[in-house]
């Protein structure tokens, strides 16, 4: 196995085309915790493509910019205010883009193993570093390593701005323009009007918070293997499996998955003719902190809501408003601020 070193070939920052017309996005109290957690790491591995590389790169470069235009807050830094809300300014600040080179590596030294190369590491930028880096430094990066025959790109992202599924919505409209699309398939929505904005506050200590988990703990990573056929099987059973209930009635999973996400939300231990003195809790399964598609407003205020009232009694809280409308009893209230819920 080759050694895992990466040469630096050129390093820039990639600003949007057009200016943002968003100006900032504060940080909903669900996005806060997230301030702790590292930024997410993912990326694609490719067979090498028959344009040379400098083209290659710089059209990537034009088509990142592009790609920025419609997701102005990957392009922006954290900023806290006086009152120590933590908000995303769309200043157009730019993302930083890599271009590095790892020749001595083939696409099979890569996947041949049963666990991940930790060569990897290096082939994504700011390994490690928390996401409340982000008041200074960029909150997205794409590096591209070169392999002997293959390229790897990666894309690091902060996890306060994005989760898992919204990333693959930024990354998929990169990719639609670097191949040519004059117009993307599915706009971000940045509308706010459905949030209630809260007014709680998380405080961190002087220099930010801590790692949430430790990267230190031992971890194996391994490889999984799908091949085209199995995706296929999956898909097909995903799309038209179907279930018996109870009562020897047949249901098909569209209406098993609609019942789950309906049950979701209903109360736990609160009106429920318990007479325990606990007040009512309602968790969302489907909260995301995504950059995403807009939503109709019933299903988009079930989705995006996540209130909960705490016992007199109760423990710690850390994000906490007073409410006085609510028989004067204190309530809590989590919203998102950048939005998605699966369809």
């Amino acid at each position: 196995m080759p050694s895992s070193s990466v040469t630096l070939v050129s390093k820039c920052t990639v600003y949007p085309e057009h200016k943002s017309t968003i100006k900032s996005l504060k940080l909903s109290v669900s996005d806060l915790p997230m301030l702790s957690c590292q930024y997410i790491q993912k990326g694609v591995l490719h067979t090498r493509p028959p344009l040379p590389i400098d083209s290659l790169i710089s059209l990537l470069k034009q088509s990142l910019s592009t790609a920025l235009t419609h997701f102005p807050p990957l392009a922006g830094r954290f900023e806290t205010d006086a009152d120590g809300h933590v908000h995303i300014i769309c200043n157009d600040a730019g993302v930083e883009f890599i271009h590095a080179r790892a020749k001595h590596f083939l696409i099979r030294d890569l996947l041949s193993p049963v666990d991940v190369h930790n060569c990897f590491k290096q082939f994504f930028t700011f390994d490690g570093l928390l996401s409340y880096a982000g008041h200074s430094k960029p909150l997205a990066v794409v590096q591209i390593t070169e392999l002997a025959d293959g390229l790897f790109i990666g894309c690091t992202v902060n996890h306060s701005v994005t989760d898992g599924t919204s990333f693959w919505h930024f990354f998929n409209t990169f990719a639609e323009i670097t191949k040519g699309a004059k117009k993307i398939s599915r706009s971000p929505d940045f509308n706010r009007d459905n949030v209630f904005n809260s007014p709680v506050v998380l405080r961190v200590p002087e220099g930010g918070p801590r790692l949430t988990f430790s990267g230190d703990e031992p971890l194996r990573e391994r490889i999984f293997r799908f091949d085209r056929e199995a995706i296929l099987k999956l898909r097909y059973r995903a799309n038209n499996q179907i279930q018996k209930s109870t009562n020897g009635q047949v249901l098909d999973m569209g209406e098993i998955l609609g019942k789950r996400s309906n049950d979701s939300w209903k109360p736990i231990n609160g009106e429920n003719g318990m007479d325990n003195g606990k007040k009512t809790s309602v968790l969302g399964k489907l909260l995301k902190n995504n950059v995403s598609k807009p939503l109709d407003s019933e299903t988009g205020m079930k989705s995006l809501q996540l209130d909960w009232e705490m016992s007199e009694s109760g423990g710690e809280r850390l994000f906490e408003e007073r409410d006085e409308g609510v028989n004067g009893k204190r309530r809590a209230s989590m919203q998102h601020t950048l939005l998605d819920v699966l369809a």
